[in-house]
C-alpha cells in the first residue's frame, strides 16, 4: 500500500474541493436567479434544519406544515437549536431573535406562491412528492426553482409532474442539515443551466460544500453507500456480528459503522409491525421493540448516556435467522469486503458519467459521511491500496453476487496500473 503524506492528502483534499465547484459547460457569465425568500415544505427534522441554514443565511423563509401543532412543533425545535447555539457563546440572545424573525409558518403549499425557491422536505415517498409537485406547478410563480431534498428516489419523475421541468432540481441536504457541510445538488434532465448557477452559488451562500451530481438510484453519496450496507448484512449472514463489521470500521476512520448508524437512524424506517421485508434479522428486531437508539436497544444495548453494548439478544435472533457458524473473518477482510464495493460502485458512477469527476465523489463521502481525511474518500483511497487489489475483492464478491461485479473500468486500471482519481469518463450528462 503506498502511503501519502499528511501533506499529499490534505494538497489533494484542498484541491478537490475547489475542483467541485467548477461546472464544465457552465460558461461563468450564466446567470442567477435572485433568491430573496425561500419555502420548505415539511417542519420535521430535515425541514427545519434546511430551513435553518437559510434564515442564518440572512434569508427570509416561509415554511409550511399539515397541521398548527406540527408547525409549532417544528418551530419550537428550530428556537432550541438556535438557542443552544447562543448559550454556548457562538452568537448573542439578539442574533437568536433575528433569525427567528425570519421564519412565517403557514399551513398551505399555496402560501409559498411568491418564494422564489421551494425546497419540498417531506418523507420518501414518490406518491406523496408527485401529489405536491403538481400542486407546486398550479401555485407557484414562473421563474421559481422548485426542488426536492429526496436522498434517493428518480428526480426526472417528480420534474414530469410539472410543466417546467427546466426549474426542477434535487437539493439533497444531509442531517442534521444545520450541521452538515454537503449539499448534492442533482441536475435533471431538463434543469436549466441558469438553476444550476443559482443553486450552486446558493450553496456558497448558506456555507455549504456542493457537489453536481446527476440522477440515479441514491445519486452518489447513498448509491455508494446502499453498496456497503449490502455487504455489511451478507457479513452478518456469514457469521460476522454486527459489533466486528462497526469496529472494523472504526478503526479504519468511521466514527460509525453501519449497524451503529442504523440505530441512530431507526430500524424502523420503512417498516411496520407484521411487516415482512427482505432484511428478516431488523424485522424481528422490531417487533421486539429494538428499534434503535430511542428505544435504547436495536442491534447493540444501549445505556443511559446511549452507549452501545453488544446485545446477546441480537446475537441469538442473528444465530436463530442465519443458522450461520460464528466468523473468524480478519477486520482487515471486513474493511476490503465493506470498502472495496464502494470504491467499484463509485467507478460504476463514473462510467454512468452521473459524476463530474473522480474528486467529486471523494468530496461527497468526506463531507456528508464523515470518510476519513487520513483517507481522502474512495477514490483517492483505491489509489492508496492499488487497482488490482480492489479488484481481486470485487472477482470474489461478484462471484457471488452479479450486482457487485468489477466495473470495466476497474479491469482497465489494474491492468494498466492507472489510478481512480484520473478516470476520465467525460464528465456528467443527463
Amino acid at each position: 500500500m503506498t502511503q501519502p503524506t499528511e501533506t499529499d492528502i490534505n494538497a489533494y483534499i484542498s484541491t478537490a474541493g475547489a475542483a467541485a465547484w467548477d461546472v464544465p459547460g457552465l460558461p461563468d457569465n450564466t446567470p442567477h436567479r435572485p433568491i430573496k425568500t425561500v419555502g420548505i415544505i415539511g417542519a420535521g427534522t430535515m425541514g427545519g434544519g434546511i430551513a435553518m441554514n437559510f434564515a442564518t443565511a440572512g434569508i427570509s423563509v416561509k415554511i409550511v406544515e399539515t397541521t398548527q401543532e406540527a408547525l409549532d412543533r417544528g418551530l419550537k425545535v428550530v428556537r432550541g437549536n438556535y438557542q443552544r447555539s447562543s448559550d454556548k457563546g457562538r452568537f448573542p440572545q439578539e442574533e437568536v431573535e433575528a433569525r427567528m424573525g425570519r421564519f412565517d409558518g403557514r399551513l398551505a403549499i399555496a402560501d409559498l406562491a411568491d418564494c422564489d425557491l421551494v425546497i419540498e422536505a417531506v418523507f420518501e415517498n414518490m406518491e406523496l412528492k408527485r401529489k405536491i409537485f403538481t400542486e407546486l406547478d398550479a401555485v407557484m410563480k414562473p421563474g421559481a426553482i422548485l426542488a426536492t431534498n429526496t436522498s434517493a428516489l428518480d428526480i426526472n419523475e417528480i420534474a414530469s409532474m410539472t410543466k417546467r421541468p427546466k426549474d426542477v432540481i434535487g437539493l439533497h441536504f444531509f442531517s442534521p442539515a444545520n450541521v452538515m457541510k454537503l449539499l448534492e445538488i442533482v441536475r435533471a434532465k431538463h434543469t436549466a443551466d441558469d438553476v444550476v448557477a443559482t443553486c450552486m452559488s446558493l450553496a456558497k451562500d448558506i456555507n455549504k460544500v456542493a457537489a453536481l451530481v446527476g440522477v440515479c438510484p441514491g445519486f452518489v453519496g447513498n448509491r455508494i453507500l446502499f453498496a456497503r450496507q449490502i455487504q455489511a448484512n451478507k457479513l452478518v449472514y456469514q457469521g460476522v456480528m454486527p459489533w466486528d463489521v462497526d469496529a472494523a470500521l472504526n478503526a479504519f476512520g468511521f466514527k460509525m459503522g453501519p449497524f451503529q448508524m442504523s440505530d441512530l437512524a431507526g430500524l424502523d424506517i420503512g417498516w411496520s409491525k407484521g411487516a415482512t421485508t427482505d432484511n428478516p434479522i431488523r424485522d424481528a428486531l422490531c417487533e421486539l421493540d429494538r428499534r434503535g437508539q430511542k428505544t435504547k436497544a436495536g442491534f447493540y444495548d444501549y445505556d443511559e448516556a446511549r452507549r452501545p453494548v453488544p446485545s446477546d439478544v441480537t446475537a441469538g435472533i442473528i444465530r436463530d435467522i442465519t443458522k450461520a457458524e460464528p466468523s473468524t473473518m480478519s477486520a482487515n477482510e471486513i474493511v476490503e469486503s465493506c470498502i472495496y464495493p464502494m470504491i467499484n460502485e463509485a467507478v460504476k458512477i463514473l462510467e454512468e458519467n452521473k459524476a463530474q469527476r473522480p474528486s467529486d465523489i471523494d468530496v461527497v463521502w468526506l463531507n456528508g459521511y464523515g470518510w476519513p481525511a487520513d483517507k481522502g474518500g474512495p477514490m483517492f483511497y483505491g489509489d492508496m491500496v492499488g487497482a488490482q487489489a480492489v479488484l481481486d475483492r470485487m472477482e470474489k464478491l461478484g462471484a457471488e453476487d452479479a450486482a457487485f461485479a468489477p466495473a470495466d473500468t476497474l479491469r482497465k486500471l489494474a491492468a494498466s496500473g492507472g489510478k481512480f482519481t484520473e478516470i476520465n469518463t467525460g464528465g456528467l450528462k443527463v
